[in-house]
Formats: structure tokens, sequence, C-alpha cells
């Protein structure tokens, strides 16, 4: 089953948790481009722990994040309305929990 995305596409819930969307207005070959580069980091990030190398985990992490930010997912947000970032809220504390309940009954 498919984690409910919000009305305004901003956020995907798991586990009762916001999780914020892709950016929809990427192309999609860039958008390919960058979940593929995030693929790679997370692979070097399960590699560098294994190896137990803290130097490679600290870029890999880089990685994951520098994917992250470009596909909107974290740092500045992607939509220009001026609405908070609910990234990461527990859905019941944001203006999104009655949306929430309503897919619980």
């Amino acid at each position: 089953m498919a984690a409910p995305t919000t009305p305004d596409g901003r956020y995907f819930v798991i586990d009762g948790v916001l999780w914020r969307c892709s950016n929809p207005s990427l192309a999609e070959p860039e958008r390919q481009r960058l979940v593929n580069e995030l693929m790679s980091a997370r692979r070097a990030v399960k590699t560098a722990k294994g190896a137990i190398n803290a130097e490679a985990l600290r870029e890999a992490r880089a990685g994951v994040q520098a994917a992250k930010v470009a596909l909107g997912e974290r740092g500045p947000v992607w939509w220009d309305d001026g609405s908070a970032d609910f990234n990461r809220h527990k859905v019941r504390n944001t203006p999104y929990a009655q949306w929430y309940e309503g897919l619980q009954t």
C-alpha cells in the first residue's frame, strides 16, 4: 500500500510523520538523475558504515543531503505561497491532522 500524500502534494505520511515530497516541477530526466545520485550516496553510507570509515561516512552522508536538497525533500521549500514547512513533524501536530484522521476511519 502506498503512503498517503497530502491533498496539496507536499508531503507523504509514514508512521504518522510527514515527509516532504520531491519538487514536482523537476523535469523527469533531472529528477531521475538526482534519485540515482541519492541511491548511490545511500549505498556509500552503507559501505562506509561496514568499513568503519568515519571520513567516508561523512562524505557519503553529505552526498545524501545534497541529493535530497536538490530534489526539494530538504532545505528550502519548493512551494512559493509562504506556507510553513512541516517536514518530519507528527501529522497530528500540523494543519494536516484533520485530513489524516479522516483517512483512518
